[in-house]
């Protein structure tokens, strides 16, 4: 395998010469070692032998002579127009003597950690990877308008100013705050002001925060089941019990005893992760009034809002909030690209100091350039004519979805209608294990999710996770028509499926 040419681009830190070791020996000596030990990696481009010999003062025929060694003993090559490069395959590697294949690796050392740093794992990241059926989860990036984005950016590099490039506030760049106060308060009837609202790298970030500034080890959150992975993850590493509510065709069910005792409760009810619901209006404002009582704060994750096809839109939680009860976050993750790494997080006014302290002293403030060009993004009107693109765009895939799956499902899998969103369920009829589908459609390079993954409790029923926003039509019906194949299609639903279906499917507003 070629190796990447690099060039090292900077000043080289070579060891101290002694006095007394001639400048030849020294400057050798020292570019070996550093080829050795890494510091100069395979496929590097020296300095220059004139840059070396003014850096250390040294006569350029002295350096020359020093590549030359260094040449003949197969650490480097050099090449006319090319410069002087670190070989991929160095001679004391090929003397080295290789260790036996039984011989034990060396033990790591056992280093003490933190209660928090013991209880942590893993989020993985979004893979890359082609899109196909039917990945859940990412919008449709090749649909983004890059052009517009672009002139937007240069623009931003080309007037930016002193003052933008110094610009620290822990907060988050300000005109962007106040267009997306505008943006919240018209689109989802949130009502805040501009100082409550802080810009954070995404809803993880935002949970994070929440989380080390809200709870102790032992607090008890309450959250959706099934529910968001990453939320849980979070509330485990901070040492808190997690306490479950099922979720039906309304939304989370509000069980008495789990609210009580909650000091946080953590819930997506604008688009219910992962079973597409909307919580009913009924069941918002008994949740605020249960909290109320409690005097238990609520994470409210607007997780999908923006992709609305039917239906009347319901406000955000926050929107009904007048007790300053609801913590409020969302992401451009999905409506713009995942890689951006903004969102927004509004606090209840008494709240505000402490959170922008926790920020001071850990993140300081997320780059400025970026909020930048999301804020003229918003202003100019491109952000709302992206957003209706979408919808347009996620509605048609979503009926191709729907039509191909009609056709060729019908009794074997029961896909819920949903009113928002960037993917469906599906619940598999009596005798077939989500896990053995998913398997089987993967050898067919289709993408499905089981659904048990996301349940703390024993899931009611056999269901998947199924992806539409990114996929384009022709994938979505070859999608199908594999699924169908693995399915076997036109089987009678089993009792079970048939019930698990009702039960969770949104209905029509």
């Amino acid at each position: 395998m070629p190796v990447a040419r690099r060039s090292s681009g900077f000043d080289l830190a070579l060891d101290p010469r002694d006095p007394g070791t001639p400048a030849y020996v020294w400057l050798y000596a020292s570019l070996r070692r550093a080829i050795l030990d890494g510091q100069l990696r395979q496929g590097v481009r020296l300095p220059s032998t004139r840059d070396l010999a003014a850096q250390y003062g040294l006569s350029r025929g002295t350096v020359v002579a020093a590549f030359a060694q260094l040449d003949a003993e197969g650490y480097t090559s050099s090449l006319v127009g090319s410069g002087t490069r670190v070989n991929a395959v160095l001679p004391d590697e090929l003397l080295e003597i290789k260790p036996r294949a039984d011989a034990r690796p060396a033990r790591p050392p056992r280093r003490r950690v933190s209660s928090y740093a013991s209880r942590l794992t893993l989020f993985p990241t979004l893979e890359r990877r082609p899109t196909r059926a039917f990945r859940p989860n990412v919008p449709a990036i090749d649909q983004f308008p890059m052009a517009e984005w672009t002139q937007l950016a240069s623009r931003r590099l080309r007037r930016a100013s002193t003052q933008l490039l110094l610009t620290d506030d822990v907060m988050g760049y300000r005109p962007l705050r106040e267009a997306l106060v505008d943006y919240l308060a018209s689109s989802r009837g949130v009502a805040c002001d501009v100082d409550q609202l802080m810009i954070v790298s995404g809803v993880q970030e935002a949970l994070d925060l929440v989380t080390r500034l809200l709870l102790e080890p032992g607090d008890t959150v309450c959250m959706e089941d099934p529910g968001y992975t990453g939320a849980q993850q979070v509330f485990q590493a901070c040492g808190a019990r997690i306490a479950t509510a099922p979720v039906d065709a309304e939304g989370m069910v509000l069980r008495a005893a789990a609210l009580r005792r909650a000091r946080l409760i953590y819930i997506t009810p604008a688009h219910q992760y992962p079973l597409g619901v909307a919580m009913s209006l009924p069941r918002r404002l008994a949740l605020l009034e249960a909290v109320r009582a409690t005097g238990g704060l609520i994470f409210e994750d607007d997780y999908d809002s923006e992709y609305r096809y039917a239906g009347r839109p319901i406000p955000a939680l926050h929107g009904l909030d007048r007790a300053g009860q609801v913590l409020f976050a969302g992401s451009f993750g999905k409506v713009l690209f995942p890689s951006l790494r903004l969102g927004y997080l509004v606090l209840p006014a008494d709240l505000v100091e402490r959170f922008a302290a926790a920020r001071s002293i850990s993140r300081r403030h997320l780059p400025v350039l970026e909020q930048a060009i999301v804020c003229d993004f918003i202003t100019g009107g491109h952000f709302g004519r992206h957003l209706r693109r979408m919808r347009q765009l996620y509605a048609e895939r979503l009926a191709v979805l729907l039509d191909a799956a009609r056709d060729q499902l019908a009794g074997a899998l029961d896909i819920s209608p949903i009113e928002a969103g960037l993917q469906t369920v599906g619940w598999l009829s009596a005798g077939r294990t989500a896990e053995a589908v998913a398997a089987a459609a993967r050898a067919r390079d289709v993408e499905v999710t089981p659904l048990g993954q996301f349940y703390r409790d024993a899931a009611p029923g056999e269901g998947l996770q199924l992806g539409f926003a990114a996929v384009p039509a022709r994938e979505l019906r070859r999608g199908v028509a594999e699924l169908a194949q693995v399915l076997g299609s036109k089987a009678s639903p089993g009792p079970a499926a048939a019930t698990v279906a009702r039960r969770t499917r949104g209905t029509r507003r």
